[in-house]
Parts: structure tokens; sequence; C-alpha cells
């Protein structure tokens, strides 16, 4: 079997380390904790092209700049769109942006996800919470191009219902008789009446030829760990399982070190990576 790599798209950057200007176009809730940015170039450059998969640094004037994946659709390179979790100082001071504010981007950075070299395979997209918004680029472009891929499965879990990103979007998404979409809370609460327990559980049951698939992960590194246990089960080879391994990354062009992982940069050798690639290490600490 021909072996899968993580695309890395060319990149045509006048300086990465120079911030753009781009202007809040909407701030919108999507949990208690959790909101997405939509965002457009205040200089009216147009377009701002990315792959699935790739990551900008957003940076608020006088708070500081944080790495965050674009969540998007690559298809519509005129709107760039970032969901977050609020967790830090820049993370907060963004959840209170305002239509029309202004901040700052510098961008795409990273590999994307194999949605090309996957053409003519079965998909299968396994996030866990938050992780949906760096996974859901490829689902954009692999339905976008629905011709080109045979069956594809989203697996989607989180903590509870309340947790859920996109509910509009996903409940589209499963009106589709061209994909198959499973959601599952670890906590169900009236008047959830879907699935309960852990992502991986529904992973026996998805529709897909273990011989010509590809697996795209996103999510905490447990999850990550025993959906890939649970892959393999299935038969799936560790070369066509990809997975985000976002986290510690700061300057996004590996000067800080803040994000090296093992023999690798995360900010520039990723953030997707084969499973195959990082099997020696995968959840070892220290690394």
């Amino acid at each position: 079997m021909t072996a899968i790599v993580a695309s890395s798209p060319t990149r045509n950057l006048p300086d990465p380390m120079l911030p753009r200007p781009f202007r809040v176009q909407r701030v919108r809730k999507e949990t208690q904790d959790t909101f997405t940015l939509e965002l457009e170039p205040a200089t009216g450059e147009g377009d701002y092209p990315f792959a699935a998969g790739q990551f900008n640094m957003l940076y608020i004037y006088g708070v500081g700049e944080v790495p965050i994946s674009i969540s998007g659709d690559p298809t519509k390179p005129h709107r760039l769109v970032h969901t977050t979790r609020a967790v830090g100082v820049v993370t907060n001071a963004m959840r209170q942006l305002k239509r029309g504010d202004m901040l700052a981007v510098r961008g795409p950075f990273g590999n994307s996800w194999p949605v090309v070299e996957a053409q003519g395979k079965d998909v299968i997209i396994v996030a866990g919470g938050l992780g949906l918004a760096p996974v859901r680029p490829a689902l954009y472009h692999v339905l976008a191009y629905r011709e080109k891929y045979n069956n594809v499965v989203l697996l989607y879990g989180t903590r509870t219902p309340l947790d859920i990103l996109y509910r509009r979007e996903i409940e589209g998404w499963r009106s589709r008789f061209d994909v198959d979409v499973h959601v599952t809370v670890d906590r169900a609460m009236h008047p959830w009446r879907g699935n309960v327990g852990v992502v991986t559980r529904i992973i026996p049951k998805a529709p897909f030829d273990h011989l010509n698939a590809v697996a795209m992960i996103c999510g905490p590194e447990v999850m990550i760990h025993f959906t890939v246990l649970e892959l393999e089960k299935r038969g799936l080879a560790p070369g066509s399982i990809f997975i985000s391994m976002e986290r510690n990354m700061k300057c996004a062009i590996g000067f800080c070190g803040h994000c090296q992982w093992g023999p690798n940069f995360i900010c520039k050798d990723g953030p997707i990576f084969s499973y195959e690639e990082i099997k020696p290490f995968f959840g070892r600490r220290g690394l």
C-alpha cells in the first residue's frame, strides 16, 4: 500500500513575522466557554487562501498573541474563521471583541489534513470536544468534492450535550444521505436521546473498509490514544491514521522551542502527523 503523508501547502508569505490587520465581522458564542470569530482583511486584500488543518497566529493589540487553528471552509477563502476556548488573557480578550474591532493575523502556518491523498478512499473523522474545530475544514473539503470519496463518517464526542459545537451545522450534515454522522456525550441530560459514552465506543460500528480508508483525529491526547487503538483493532494501518498534535505552540516558526516534541517542532513539521510517523514517542511524557 502506498504511504500517505500529511500535505504541506506551499506558503507565499511576504514575512511570517509581519502581522496583517483584520476586522471582526462576527463573534458567535458556541458553548459556555467557546466562541467563534469571523474575520475579514481590513485592507481589502480579498481572499485569504488556506489548507484544511493549517493555523494562524492571532494578535490582540496590547494584550498578546496565540496560535489558533483555522476552522472555516477552505473552499470559501474570503472568510477567515477561528473557534477557540476562552482559557487565558488573550482568548478572554478575544471573546470581548465586537463587530468592527481590529486584530492582527500571521499565517497561515503548518501542513494540512491529507484530503487530496484520501480521494477514492473512505474517510473517517473522529473529534473530541473542541477538536471538531481544527478538523472541520477537512470535512468541508470532502463534502465540497463528495464525488471523489467513498464512505464519509464523522464521529464526534463531548462531555455533555451543552458542549456540542456547531449544533445547527451538525444537524445539516446528519440530514444528508451521503455522510454518516454520530454524536455521543459522556454524560447525558434531559432531553438528550442520542448516544451516551466515549466516542471510541461507536468506532466498531462505523462503516468503512480498513484496507481503503483514511482516519483524521483531533481531540485530547487521551482520546486520541484510545481512538487509535480502536481503529487499529478494526485493521486500519498506522500510516492511514492522522492526528493533529497542537500544543505549546507560540511563535509558529520554530524559534521559541515551546512546541518541540521528540525530533519535531509541531508548528513547523505539523500540526498534522501520521500515527506511523510519531508512534515511537506518542504519549510519552517529557517529549
